[in-house]
């Protein structure tokens, strides 16, 4: 169950020793969509979601996903970015386009 990408309503509880024990652990798949962390310690939570491969973590929460929030996915995980600036950014190409409405100095007119 750790080691696969599932969409459902799945819950992993599981014990650990070392922070770094938790982080191998999280990282020991080829996806990495999300991850949630819930602890009292948000010194701790934060140091574990630095070092989680995922693209969308959470601290004592879990599957929010506000449209304003870059939603991604880490390694084989998703496609591109959706919400936020990043995912326009992701989902567009910038083109830039100059029109001259005044008369154009030509040389060889």
């Amino acid at each position: 169950i750790v080691r696969e990408e599932i969409f459902g309503p799945v819950a992993s509880v599981l014990t650990f020793e070392t922070e770094a024990e938790v982080v191998e652990r999280a990282n020991d798949t080829k996806y990495g969509l999300s991850a949630g962390v819930f602890t009292r310690n948000l010194q701790r939570a934060h140091r574990v979601v630095r070092d989680i491969e995922a693209g969308t973590t959470w601290i004592n929460n879990y599957n929010l996903a506000p449209a304003e929030l870059p939603w991604t996915g880490h390694k084989g995980s998703g496609i591109g970015v959706s919400n936020g600036t990043y995912g326009v950014d992701d989902w567009t190409q910038v083109k830039s386009v100059y029109v001259e409405m005044d008369k154009v100095d030509c040389p060889y007119e």
